[in-house]
Formats: structure tokens, sequence, C-alpha cells
């Protein structure tokens, strides 16, 4: 089994919008006008393409929000929800 890729959903305070970036890397993968546009119905899965992958959804101080595993069958057995 192939280890689950790591997300982030983080406000950009310079430009005003949120950024989904993957761990470890300095570049944006996307970027939404709006928190409510990047968790919109299947908009984050979209994003993270077939392989799939773990979203932390940050509030815009930082402190983490939420976690959305994707596709659902990867999440891991032992996380709460």
């Amino acid at each position: 089994m192939s280890k689950l890729r790591k997300f982030f959903l983080t406000k950009d305070k310079d430009k005003g919008d949120w950024v989904l970036e993957q761990e470890g890397s300095d570049r944006a993968r996307r970027r939404f006008l709006t928190k409510a546009e990047a968790t919109a119905g299947g908009v984050l899965e979209g994003a993270l393409g077939s392989e799939g992958g773990s979203v932390r959804i940050r509030k815009e101080d930082g402190k983490i929000q939420e976690e959305r595993t994707f596709p659902r069958d990867k999440d891991p057995e032992k996380s709460p929800g």
C-alpha cells in the first residue's frame, strides 16, 4: 500500500485567497478565492487527482479545523470520524 499524500488548505494572507499545497512543496497545487469555494462538494477531491490524499483544512488563524481524506477508503482505520 502506498503512503497517503498530505496536503494543507491555508489562507494566503498576502494575496487574500486560499491555497492548496502538498506537504514538503513550496508550490501551490491550486488557489481558490474563498474557503467555501475550495471545500464545496468534490472540489478538493478533484484537485488531488486519482491518487487522492489527506487534506488538513486550516482556519484563518492557522489552527487545523478539520481533515478530509480522498478517496474515503484510504482513510486510516485508527482515525476518528
